[in-house]
């Protein structure tokens, strides 16, 4: 009979992951793999890993503030630069991925950043352990096509990016944006974007996880306004702007 050893280096998988094999679940602390055997418990850890013999890809997931968004990290480029947003599934024309991904059940909304990708599913109801797999799944069947991420006539919008028709106000807002307060945003799995300047009032939109997220009105008045306040004594409040609002503008 093969030794684990014999039998990991045929598969490609480390004889040390194979040995949970042997019982019924499947599991170890941080790899799972799909079992259809009885008695085996549905829940997922917030930090699991997804791995298929014969693949060398790992999914991870981490928890965002906000409960019905999750991060999943291939553990490679997502996008290049910026972020990309898409609201529902007519907003993916131009990304394969976020197609792929709204063919599951109970996906909402899909936001790619520099490398992570954060599902929002529709409601309280719909459970992640039920659609987890789908997009664990999803994700890699996606990185092993070779199709791009984003179409090439589409790129992510680069908002925060200093204009020549910025004054100096607007052009350290956008700084501060860029450097300090996105990056942050972004370890959440959202992003926020400028969104205007006008007496004394910024405009900003919020993407990602931070679209429904119960404590998004915390970030904007005791995270990003009190930063912008205590660098720009000009900024006097921050504005979340909706996208009806923003449509209403165009």
């Amino acid at each position: 009979m093969a030794t684990y050893a014999q039998v990991g280096r045929l598969l490609g998988v480390s004889a040390r992951f194979l040995r949970p094999l042997a019982s019924s679940g499947c599991q170890s602390s941080r790899i799972y793999w799909p079992s259809k055997a009885t008695g085996v418990s549905n829940r997922w850890p917030q930090n699991a890993v997804w791995l298929v013999p014969g693949r060398t890809m790992f999914v991870q997931t981490q928890d965002t503030p906000n409960p019905n968004s999750l991060k999943f990290l291939p553990g490679q480029t997502v996008l290049e630069e910026g972020t990309m947003n898409f609201a529902g599934p007519r907003d993916a024309f131009c990304s394969p991925l976020a197609r792929q991904l709204f063919r599951i059940d109970g996906v909402k909304s899909v936001f790619l950043g520099p490398d992570f990708i954060t599902i929002t599913k529709s409601d309280e109801t719909v459970e992640w352990k039920v659609i987890k797999p789908d997009v664990y799944a999803a994700i890699m069947d996606f990185y092993t096509s070779g199709l791009p991420i984003v179409n090439e006539d589409s790129k992510p919008s680069a908002d925060t990016a200093p204009s020549e028709d910025d004054d100096e106000v607007v052009a350290m807002i956008k700084e501060l944006l860029d450097t300090r307060i996105r990056p942050t945003v972004q370890e959440d799995g959202g992003d926020v974007l400028y969104r205007g300047f006008d007496d004394g009032i910024v405009k900003l939109k919020l993407q990602g996880a931070c679209t429904s997220c119960p404590s998004s009105i915390v970030t904007l008045k005791n995270g990003i306004q009190n930063m912008l306040q205590f660098y720009i004594p000009e900024v006097e409040a921050v504005e979340e702007v909706k996208d009806d609002e923003e449509a209403a503008q165009v």
